[in-house]
């Protein structure tokens, strides 16, 4: 075989002594063939540098061995370690993201759909968080989502939010906090962090202060957007349950630029815990989700669809909730 030729097929079959239709279906792993016969093919594959045709592979298969994972933006902490779980539980199955950042656009989210579609992925994880879109009920590919709820048959892996809302509103309660302030992305009744913020409030007959800051402002403007939020309830919270940890560091910058001493003057929980964060806050207090357990799920899941065929008609699945955990620091 010539140096410049790429391998082909043939080359394989003749350095094995086999039929070009066994390599092929060593290749497919299709039918019966004794181990013997697959190491001496597989050893040739190496020996001539064979790189098998994937696109002709997934026509064959109607396979690309390939998962859309769209995300708001793999530039934050949480959703960059959402990517490498993600990449990592796929990987044991012989699956590979087109990783897709949709920076909090409905409409960009929708081209990355049309675009996974016509690229054949075999599956969708979204992790988005753009309200619900309706090209999710029509699409002709199974999907899951992380912590996000688009359609009631489609499942959806998170965290226990609403425990964790819990447990961080009650910390601060039992370290002396009186009017604690919630300061989250967004305010409504889907939020179930801030439910578990109103459930423990409500408990001990104390009104909310809530203040939200859209999670998609691009920066700078977004911290300022913070600084003005904090602002505006600073005569009225001695504490802050931050629903994320960049909220919870911002916080932190806003206690130090009034001269608020953290923990004393203010005490500050954040929501996430990812090992980004550890490091960069290692003092934070903070709800620290179950990211790697999560996204095995989530891959799980969507695996188990892919080798399933579809339902005629989608029947609701019930979320999927994994437990939180309390993260001590010196914040609250």
């Amino acid at each position: 075989m010539a140096a410049d030729k790429e391998p082909r097929l043939g080359d394989v079959a003749e350095r094995a002594g086999v039929s070009v239709a066994t390599v092929s279906r060593v290749l497919n792993n299709r039918g019966y063939l004794s181990a013997a016969t697959r190491s001496r093919v597989m050893a040739a594959i190496d020996e001539v540098g064979y790189q098998p045709n994937e696109v002709a592979r997934s026509l064959l298969t109607r396979r690309t061995g390939t998962v859309g994972l769209i995300l708001p933006s793999v530039a934050t902490p949480f959703y960059g370690e959402v990517a490498v779980h993600v990449e990592d539980a796929l990987a044991g199955h012989g699956l590979r993201p087109l990783l897709c950042n949709s920076y909090g656009r409905a409409d960009r989210e929708r081209d990355l759909l049309k675009s996974l579609v016509g690229h054949r992925v075999d599956g969708i994880i979204s992790g988005a968080h753009n309200d619900q879109l309706a090209e999710y009920a029509t699409l002709r590919r199974p999907v899951v989502t992380i912590d996000r709820e688009l359609a009631d048959h489609i499942p959806n892996v998170r965290a226990d939010n609403e425990e964790g809302g819990r447990l961080a509103t009650r910390l601060l309660l039992d370290r002396g906090a009186r009017r604690p302030a919630l300061l989250t992305s967004r305010s409504h009744e889907r939020n179930l962090r801030e439910r578990g913020y109103r459930r423990v409030l409500g408990e001990a007959g104390l009104e909310p202060v809530i203040v939200a800051v859209d999670f998609n402002l691009p920066e700078p403007e977004r911290t300022a957007a913070i600084m003005a939020a904090l602002d505006s309830v600073a005569d009225v919270m001695d504490a802050v349950f931050c629903t994320d940890d960049l909220l919870a560091a911002t916080a932190l910058e806003w206690a130090h630029r009034h001269g608020r001493s953290v923990p004393q003057d203010l005490r500050v929980v954040g929501f996430d815990g990812t090992a980004t964060m550890r490091r960069v806050l290692p003092g934070l207090t903070t709800i620290q989700q179950p990211l790697a357990d999560i996204c095995a799920t989530a891959v799980r899941l969507l695996v188990e669809q892919i080798g399933a065929e579809p339902p005629a008609d989608p029947t609701p699945v019930p979320a999927i909730e994994l437990p939180v955990r309390v993260v001590e620091g010196r914040t609250a």
